[in-house]
């Protein structure tokens, strides 16, 4: 018995048409487009015209490097289809892009480095206020009332001492008979300035001296029994001038030198109770310190 006989080949499927050996003319896309650049046109075919297929036709097609994208297909060829030139331009724009995009960065680096360092700034600034705020405070604070009475009265006390040598040397005159008239003249001249002294203490403000009614009382007698002590002497030496005021060289006793002694001593009593009040007071604010022979 004979083998089956086997079964004819298939034929082969027929091979479609390249999509190449379209015509040129006819561009794909949407209707109404506008037709390519005859520069684009060149690109596809060679140097002979209208042309064979195969793979003459795909030789001019630009060469894009690995850093520029492709164009889209179907889209339009205004840009892509001069060979170099194409390229150069896209790598233009994409170093300025990428100029642009460092320089901004740069500029926000900049920004916030002044920014930050406008912060530090302010952050000194407002600790230099807060530092500088109590110094200022202190400048603009008014000044402690007890230093300025304190300094007023010194001023006055500085003063008080002025007539008690040309006193002293006109009691000692006196009793020696000597230059009588001048001796009473500078003792009413001196209890003119410790009268003039009370009329002083009495227009100053003392009241936030420490125990200052006590002060200024004592001050005030100081210098009245001063003052009346002074003119009793000058009395004595109208006397001691007169006729027989004066036997053997020394000045004759009389009432007038009692009513002086008695107010000279009632005048250092209170300068002593004065010294007591005001040194405590000179020595806190630096002033200066008076003993009772000193007023």
């Amino acid at each position: 018995m004979l083998p089956p006989t086997p079964a004819a080949p298939a034929p082969p499927a027929p091979i479609p048409e390249r999509p190449g050996s379209a015509p040129y003319a006819i561009r794909p896309g949407r209707p109404g487009d506008r037709p390519p650049p005859s520069e684009f046109d060149g690109l596809f075919r060679d140097s002979g015209g209208a042309g064979g297929g195969g793979a003459d036709e795909t030789q001019q097609l630009p060469q894009f490097g690995p850093d520029v994208p492709r164009p889209p297909s179907g889209g339009r060829g205004d840009g892509g289809g001069h060979g170099g030139g194409g390229r150069r331009r896209m790598s233009r724009g994409m170093i300025i892009g990428i100029v642009v995009v460092a320089s901004c960065a740069v500029a926000g680096l900049a920004a916030g480095a002044v920014l930050s360092m406008g912060g530090d700034d302010d952050g000194k600034d407002n600790s230099t206020l807060s530092s500088a705020s109590p110094s200022a405070a202190e400048s603009s604070k008014a000044p402690d009332p007890v230093e300025t009475q304190a300094k007023a009265l010194d001023a006055l006390l500085a003063d008080s001492n002025n007539s008690r040598a040309s006193v002293i040397k006109a009691v000692d005159n006196i009793k020696s008979c000597k230059d009588l008239t001048t001796a009473a003249s500078d003792l009413r001249t001196a209890a003119g300035q410790r009268n003039d002294l009370v009329t002083r203490l009495g227009k100053l403000s003392v009241d936030k001296l420490p125990d200052h009614a006590r002060l200024t009382a004592s001050l005030t007698r100081a210098w009245k029994s001063s003052a009346r002590a002074d003119n009793e002497y000058a009395a004595w030496a109208d006397q001691v001038g007169g006729k027989k005021g004066c036997p053997k060289g020394k000045a004759r006793h009389s009432p007038r030198v009692g009513a002086a002694e008695r107010a000279s001593g009632e005048a250092t009593q209170a300068k002593k109770t004065a010294s007591g009040l005001w040194n405590p007071i000179a020595s806190q604010y630096g002033l200066t310190p008076r003993q009772a022979t000193d007023l």
